[in-house]
């Protein structure tokens, strides 16, 4: 069992599971490249001015590049293995946010708590598929940002519709319950619950056609 699965509650399944785009890696670990490619531009040079350099010289130069690419190259892969241990995960109760190689730092916010989600997308990130998402509460008050979030739309929708399934398993009335309180309580639920369908229909999470099959079947169990 991995790490992300231990933090699960009963019950609780991920539906979608994703990490920073890979660009990410590549511009926090800009400095280890760089390392890396002056590295190489010593060890070019040593070789094109090897007879202008003897001795000591031509031997500090190798050192030198040969540290320049090692440390660059260690640099980066440390980059890369604090980007593989990070998981952001959509479930059927939350949305979590996991990082940290030794440490662990997890973050999630309650599906029934959210009330939107912001995308922010500039002309490269919707070429690669990234972007940045704002996780909003019903305050408008922003809890999380998602930053360059690989398959960024796909989180965003895929979080959306566990919010409405969420909703939905808890705008089911009680088996236990009085039958005609059980209808009212039904009566009560369904109104409130098509309008949370008319709000994720108006921003796209579903289409009209699945609003009005929802709708059909919550207007027969009235």
């Amino acid at each position: 069992m991995g790490y992300a699965e231990s933090l699960l509650a009963d019950g609780e399944r991920i539906v979608l599971r994703s990490r920073q785009h890979w660009l990410a890696v590549v511009l926090e670990g800009r400095e280890a490249i760089a390392l890396v490619v002056v590295g190489l531009l010593l060890g070019v040079a040593r070789e094109v001015f090897h007879d202008q350099l003897q001795g000591t010289p031509y031997d500090l130069l190798g050192w030198a590049a040969f540290a320049l690419i090692a440390i660059g190259l260690l640099w980066f892969a440390f980059r890369l293995w604090g980007w593989l241990n990070q998981h952001y995960l959509v479930t059927s109760r939350r949305v979590m946010k996991i990082d940290g190689i030794v440490n662990k730092r997890t973050a999630d916010s309650s599906l029934e708590k959210i009330n939107d989600a912001v995308l922010a997308q500039n002309v490269l990130g919707r070429l690669l598929g990234y972007g940045d998402l704002r996780i909003l509460t019903a305050a408008e008050t922003e809890v999380d940002v998602f930053t360059m979030l690989a398959a960024a739309k796909e989180f965003k929708r895929e979080m959306l519709n566990a919010k409405y399934a969420l909703e939905t398993e808890y705008a089911r009335p009680p088996i236990s319950s009085p039958p005609l309180r059980a209808s009212e309580m039904t009566r009560e639920s369904a109104t409130d619950l098509l309008a949370r369908l008319a709000e994720l229909r108006d921003k796209g999470a579903i289409t009209p056609a699945e609003f009005e099959a929802k709708k059909r079947d919550l207007l027969e169990h009235i």
